[in-house]
């Protein structure tokens, strides 16, 4: 009945805006701890949540002061923690993310030249999912990627999305399908103008075009260079540019090939922590799917693992529940002890196997205890460990073992 409904939508706005008040409180805990480099990346995010103009104007007019006022540590914390506080009331409109955003079943692409074939793929994506493509090169990550996207045919197979954008005309639906490719092309003029040519092409004029970009510009860490050109700008803040130009289109999946390939170790981690953020937002969640070398890096943030190998996938989460798997421990391991010292240290263990590959070995043993037994063995018997990293649940398993 129309009264069951309005009490159901009020009672989702219920449970939004506590979603959006733990968000608030979350974020302020980290300027409390004098984090406010992320602190303030998710306090815009706050801002975000809400898509009041007043608020976006307010939070820009906060970033201006704190730019200017650097080295005032203890005023910054307490204006943003103010400004937190403020959003709290503010009632955020929960997106719909019952249903899944994309589902791909059967997907094959052969190519002739080479006799390379991709698939079968079978993968669900929800909304707040991010999936790590992983694998090695020419194995069919970006094949993947733009057939997601709708930019490259496949010979068979069904690609389904959720039903609001599926009905779309193919233009309207492939601006919620955003391919990002390693390599971003070259664009002219100043980075603040394209944002606003951008914004404008996609339906946000007037003030709140403005304002949209800033926030943009803001969240992606861009707003000392907003008047530079392109050629003015390092690869890693060319990405952030085009994370900011997607995120004014407002995308429901998002398609990344190798976006940390030209990042230093530290843009590295804010980026990927950065999409696990915005993939999760409480009025524009979206799915994610990102390609790259990185693996440790890109398993800290994705929620399931994809690895490719000669076009044939596996899904890591399902891999790991297999009976062989579950109880095997695999570990990288480097020492300066020669290899017959390293295996009578080990003989307790017996090893399932131990390999070397020129600069590290891999050792694969039964056991439910972990690393510990492995450790204590190697403390025991005095073994010099110069690295050690256990990789039973990491992709990095599947480049040893499939």
């Amino acid at each position: 009945t129309e009264k069951t409904i309005k009490i159901s939508s009020r009672i989702r706005c219920i449970r939004c805006l506590n979603l959006h008040t733990h968000l608030c409180e979350e974020v302020k805990n980290h300027f409390l701890k004098n984090d406010i480099h992320l602190g303030f990346r998710r306090l815009v995010d706050c801002a975000l949540e809400t898509q009041n103009m007043q608020v976006f104007q307010r939070c820009i007019n906060l970033n201006e002061w704190k730019e200017n006022n650097a080295n005032n540590t203890d005023e910054i914390i307490t204006k943003c923690i103010q400004f937190l506080d403020s959003l709290k009331p503010i009632e955020v409109k929960p997106a719909e993310t019952k249903h899944v955003l994309s589902v791909a079943k059967g997907i094959e692409k052969k190519f002739s030249r080479g006799n390379f074939k991709l698939g079968t793929i079978d993968i669900d994506i929800n909304f707040g999912d991010v999936w790590g493509l992983v694998g090695e090169n020419g194995n069919g990550k970006t094949t993947l990627l733009r057939i997601l996207a709708q930019d490259l045919s496949y010979d068979s197979g069904i690609i389904h999305y959720y039903n609001d954008i599926n009905a779309l005309p193919t233009y309207d639906l492939r601006t919620h399908l955003i391919y990002i490719p390693q390599r971003t092309p070259r664009w002219f003029g100043l980075l603040k103008t394209n944002l606003k040519f951008t914004a404008t092409h996609y339906g946000i004029t007037s003030e709140e075009n403005e304002l949209w970009v800033m926030m943009m510009i803001i969240r992606f860490g861009l707003y000392p260079f907003r008047n530079h050109n392109w050629s003015e700008l390092s690869s890693g803040y060319k990405m952030r540019f085009e994370l900011a130009r997607t995120f004014l289109r407002k995308p429901k999946l998002l398609l990344l090939d190798e976006p940390l390939a030209n990042l230093d170790v530290l843009s590295q981690q804010i980026v990927l922590e950065d999409l696990k953020y915005l993939a999760k937002s409480i009025s524009n969640p979206l799915g994610i799917v990102l390609s790259s070398q990185q693996l440790f890096e890109v398993e800290k943030v994705s929620d399931k693992i994809i690895f490719l190998k000669q076009g044939a996938p596996t899904l890591l989460h399902e891999k790991l529940q297999l009976d062989e798997i579950k109880n095997s421990v695999m570990v990288e391991l480097e020492v300066e002890n020669s290899r017959n010292e390293l295996e009578q240290a080990l003989q307790p263990l017996a090893l399932n196997n131990l390999k070397f590959n020129g600069g590290q070995y891999i050792v694969e043993y039964q056991h439910n205890e972990g690393l510990q037994p492995l450790l204590s063995l190697l403390i025991q018997h005095r073994i010099k460990v110069k690295y050690v990293r256990d990789i039973s649940a990491s992709s990095r398993r599947l480049f040893n073992t499939l």
